[in-house]
């Protein structure tokens, strides 16, 4: 685990070296002026459940603001935050919505129990073509994918690696959302590395080596991530983070759905 300090990361997308600089596309998303506040660390945590479970490159969402917001104490189960915010196309940084969401940080130590519920700009057959698009860019790749310090110093990701980035933030917010607790929320800093694996089927498999820059103790933790995508299937992540002691751990956008609560599906319940 590594620690930066005296810096200014959480502007955008934090930088393991600690250096700011310029960004291009997707790359310093997620981390806006509303993902800043304490309200929006809730509201990121639901997003993120929301962007593993959807398993859509081209539907990615970014925190916006937080317009709405109010906290309940539920006895013997903890704090239960009510969030209404907006979001932001991932790659674009154009509006893609808004959201209503609760947020349950239990007393016992599990992931926050999450409802969301948003509405969209994009129609689904938009973001079907462009979840096709970015997978034929990987399956036409003359030879296997592999990368290192995606993005760079200075925010930079090449063209051909943006794909890759892309299910690196969809399968690292399962990670995030499951690390998450009340005082402790997580951006993607950078992939440091990533690998591809060839398969027979239509799947698309890669191996990841991930830095997730914790809030607010600007820690940088490395995480392994195994991740296997195909368009309109859940994402399937196995990873395991180096401050851990335990070993793999298994998540899906069954498994996470199932465990963000029977409601996850059906949208908040105010």
């Amino acid at each position: 685990v590594a620690r930066c300090r005296g810096s200014r990361l959480a502007a955008r997308f934090p930088r393991p070296r600690c250096a700011p600089g310029r960004q291009r596309r997707g790359a310093g998303r997620g981390a806006g002026a509303g993902a800043r506040q304490p309200l929006g660390r809730r509201a990121r945590v639901a997003l993120q459940l929301r962007n593993f479970q959807a398993a859509s490159l081209g539907g990615l969402r970014a925190l916006g603001q937080v317009r709405k917001a109010t906290v309940k104490d539920i006895p013997e189960s903890g704090h239960k935050y009510y969030l209404q915010f907006s979001t932001e196309d991932y790659r674009t940084g154009e509006n893609a919505g808004s959201c209503l969401a609760t947020v349950l940080y239990p007393k016992k130590r599990s992931p926050p129990v999450v409802s969301i519920q948003c509405s969209h700009t994009k129609d689904q057959k938009e973001i079907q073509e462009e979840d096709n698009r970015l997978y034929q860019r990987i399956r036409h790749q003359t030879k296997p994918i592999t990368g290192n310090n995606i993005p760079d110093s200075y925010g930079n990701i090449e063209p051909a690696l943006e794909p890759v980035w892309a299910l690196a933030v969809a399968g690292s917010s399962s990670i995030m959302w499951e690390k998450s607790t009340e005082t402790l929320s997580y951006f993607l800093a950078q992939v440091k590395s990533v690998k591809q694996w060839i398969r027979k089927d239509d799947f698309v498999e890669f191996d990841y080596t991930v830095l997730l820059h914790e809030m607010p103790t600007q820690e940088i933790i490395s995480c392994h991530m195994r991740l296997t995508w195909l368009p309109g299937h859940p994402l399937k992540v196995k990873h395991f983070c180096a401050s851990e002691s335990h070993g793999m751990e298994e998540a899906s956008g069954a498994e996470s759905g199932s465990a963000a609560g029977p409601s996850a599906e059906k949208g908040a319940n105010f």
